[in-house]
């Protein structure tokens, strides 16, 4: 199956932003269809695998940067630490986040566990590895969406517009390097298990 033109499948800013990775996101496709084939599946589902990239590039003014979707079934949208809003309880990470926004900015917790009104305010919620196996954590990590998410930290970078990065976990913090004199925050990642 030939791969669908990047303005097919993300906002045509990210389109071109990711241009030069193109063959890497189809080389991606590929790697998820022979999944599919052999009878594996991944999460978050196919057309939330590219969800960060829907959002317009030019609008971007926060990264957040995870490391890889959540391997519970039902719960990975395309959004680093996002779920869907009927996801219950919510993931210790989100938790974490939310309790942390309380102690630190006094804001309310919102009503279910989908950030997607983040994105809407200039927030892209980006995992470093965009797709995982069910129940199996980094599964995905090092077969090639660490190439993609740079290139879409460079992109960004490189417009020269004010951007702050919250990198969240090893994974993240590696790509501090690359942000060069834009502002970062950086932590352990908010899972109970490192926090």
């Amino acid at each position: 199956m030939a791969a669908r033109p990047l303005k097919e499948i993300m906002e045509p800013g990210w389109a071109d932003a990711l241009e030069p990775v193109a063959e890497r996101i189809a080389a991606m496709g590929d790697f998820l269809r022979a999944e599919i084939a052999a009878g594996r599946t991944y999460l978050p589902s196919g057309a939330n695998v590219l969800r960060a990239f829907q959002q317009p590039f030019e609008e971007v003014r926060v990264l957040v940067v995870g490391q890889d979707p959540y391997p519970t079934p039902g719960h990975a949208i395309g959004l680093s630490f996002a779920v869907a809003p009927d996801v219950r309880p919510l993931p210790g990470s989100l938790e974490n986040i939310f309790r942390e926004l309380h102690a630190d900015l006094g804001l309310g917790r919102p009503s279910n566990g989908d950030l997607t009104p983040w994105t809407r305010q200039g927030v892209l919620l980006l995992n470093r590895a965009l797709t995982t196996a069910p129940r199996r954590p980094a599964a995905h990590r090092g077969k090639g969406w660490e190439e993609v998410t740079e290139q879409a930290i460079k992109a960004l970078v490189a417009r020269g517009t004010p951007l702050v990065s919250v990198l969240w976990g090893r994974d993240a913090r590696n790509l501090r390097p690359q942000l060069g004199d834009f502002p970062a925050i950086e932590s352990s990642h908010p899972s109970p298990m490192s926090a």
